[in-house]
């Protein structure tokens, strides 16, 4: 018997995020991470093909395809918060040399809450963190995680050493805004993204992390006013 078009829908979305969040995956690995039949995999993924939501590879690997993209790129068109933060990630890479990036919490799954780099400007020295726009990481153990779940302490920043990669620091600093009652009373604040800095580690040391961790949150509080101006009543 056919199974409902809702279940394809669902197996064809899992997939298709799978193989988003690895870069590339090979039909096995497809299967394997979506707990599909390889033929029925297999199916799916010929179709996401012919529509252009992933393309095979040399190598017979699947990868993200040009029509999703398209999509994301249009989608982040309509997010404000990167074209607020760009002149902050200009001023970052300027000041610092090393890449600059900007968070904001994407999902809840088995796996833990992730946050979603969605915007960067990459570094100018010859060695530098490369983008990681579009992929998702787990919150828990990052910087820019520990950012959007509200724990900055009172310095203003979260550095994590070696956290999501290794021989990498993360420096992050929060774009939170106040949140209000009903009757407009202010009820705390809420963290809509994360600005952080990540740079191979050999290039830091306590001096170095405590002035890009200043930097970040003050770029970050730039962002913020910004993001006040454009959105007030």
């Amino acid at each position: 018997m056919a199974e409902p078009s809702t279940r394809t829908v669902e197996r064809a979305l899992q997939l298709l995020g799978s193989v988003c969040d690895a870069g590339f995956l090979t039909l096995a690995d497809a299967a394997r991470g979506t707990e599909l039949s390889a033929s029925t995999a297999l199916r799916l993924l010929r179709t996401l093909e012919s529509t252009g939501f992933v393309r095979k590879d040399d190598e017979g690997a699947y990868r993200p395809g040009l029509r999703i993209v398209q999509l994301g790129a249009q989608a982040l068109s309509h997010e404000s918060i990167i074209s607020l933060a760009e002149p902050a990630l200009d001023r970052i890479v300027e000041a610092t040399g090393e890449s600059a990036y900007v968070n904001v919490q994407a999902h809840h799954g088995p796996g833990g809450d992730h946050g979603l780099y969605i915007a960067m400007r990459e570094g100018t020295h010859s060695v530098r963190h490369s983008s990681w726009v579009g992929r998702t990481v787990p919150m828990e153990g990052s910087a820019s995680g520990a950012v959007l779940s509200g724990k900055t302490p009172q310095a203003g920043y979260v550095v994590v050493d070696r956290g999501v990669e290794a021989d990498v620091t993360a420096i992050a600093a929060p774009i939170a805004v106040q949140t209000h009652a009903p009757d407009g009373t202010t009820t705390g604040t809420r963290v809509i993204a994360a600005l952080s800095v990540v740079a191979p580690s050999y290039r830091m040391n306590p001096e170095k992390i405590r002035t890009i961790g200043e930097l970040v949150a003050a770029e970050a509080h730039n962002v913020l006013t910004a993001y006040q101006q454009e959105n007030q009543p």
